[in-house]
């Protein structure tokens, strides 16, 4: 005689086998929602990654170090090494050599840069514009870049793009930048200190806004924008490549509230920013970083304000340079 259980028995059996094979089809269906996912999201390279950023106290440093932060969660395994520069030329020039896998420039100085491997250079996301802002004490006589001549005035470092378009600026003005003004090769933070300090009359400074060094320095020390907006024209229409990336912009009122030049518009030139690599990076590391870069506007645009404007619609025009193919994957793959 064969034992069978009991009525209820059968059934808690039953009822615990339909609990425990419901509990399966959860984690299966989880594992298959996870491999669909992940089927989305192409796998990179983990470990450190270099990225150029900029001068301390600039907006490449600040934007630099915000994304490094997201990408701790966006991108599990992927370590940011954060590499300070002079700038736009000099980044072009890790990047061109290897040194740095990203980094930020802006389209001027790609146009322009001659140096070798601008063959392999390729453009990821346009993020936000650079402005053009001339800082002088708020009680300076310089109303205009021609006022400058004569004066101490800070060019910006020797690799940067700051020295590039400062140079089409004064030359727009009238000035020789290497006879008419006494050149300081300064960075936007020394820059400010010795301005403070009385050791120059003035300088420029391209860069998103507001630049933290700029607001640092208004808060305990009166400073005022000088205009720029007499020299879009000529500048956009100047001689050298990558003159027709600048165009007319205005600073807004706010962009600086304790500068005396505060309640006040200023007209000034702007340019944009490319975030750029190399042919030869792996296309779902980039494709990853392109995504990360988007995704994270408002997360660093609360922080850093210029970064609000990056825009999926505008970010895929990275002229002068082509997209790279992991860039290009990542912009087809959200294309309506």
């Amino acid at each position: 005689m064969t034992w069978r259980p009991a009525a209820p028995l059968r059934a808690l059996a039953r009822s615990r086998l339909v609990r425990v094979a419901a509990a399966l089809l959860l984690v299966v269906a989880g594992l298959g929602g996870w491999w669909l996912a992940s089927g989305d999201r192409p796998d990179y390279p983990r470990g450190e990654i270099g990225f150029a950023t900029g001068v301390q106290r600039g907006v490449y440093d600040r934007y630099g170090q915000l994304l490094r932060t997201y990408l701790h969660t966006a991108m599990p395994g992927a370590e940011l090494r954060l590499d300070n520069s002079q700038g736009s030329l000099d980044n072009l020039d890790r990047i061109s050599s290897g040194r740095d896998s990203f980094a930020i420039a802006t389209a001027d100085a790609v146009a322009s840069y001659q140096g070798d491997g601008k063959d392999r250079l390729r453009g990821i996301a346009r993020l936000y514009d650079d402005y053009l802002q001339l800082v002088v004490p708020a009680d300076s006589k310089v109303q205009r870049a021609s006022d400058l001549k004569g004066l101490r005035v800070g060019v910006g470092q020797s690799r940067s793009g700051v020295l590039l378009v400062t140079k089409r600026l004064l030359t727009s003005a009238g000035l020789d930048p290497d006879l008419d003004v006494a050149a300081a090769n300064l960075g936007v933070g020394d820059a400010a200190d010795q301005l403070r300090n009385g050791q120059l009359d003035a300088f420029f400074w391209s860069g998103g806004l507001p630049t933290s060094a700029l607001s640092d320095l208004s808060e305990h020390f009166p400073i005022r924008i000088v205009p720029l907006g007499d020299l879009a024209e000529s500048v956009h229409h100047g001689e050298g490549g990558g003159a027709d990336a600048y165009r007319a912009a205005t600073i807004p009122a706010d962009a600086y509230p304790h500068a005396r030049s505060s309640g006040t518009a200023v007209a000034t030139l702007a340019v944009p920013n490319l975030l750029i690599t190399r042919d030869d990076v792996d296309p779902g590391l980039v494709q990853r970083m392109t995504q990360a870069v988007i995704d994270s506007r408002d997360a660093i645009g609360a922080e850093v304000h210029a970064a609000q404007v990056v825009d999926l619609r505008t970010a895929v025009y990275t002229d002068p340079l082509p997209l790279h193919e992991g860039a290009r994957r990542y912009y087809l793959s959200v294309k309506p």
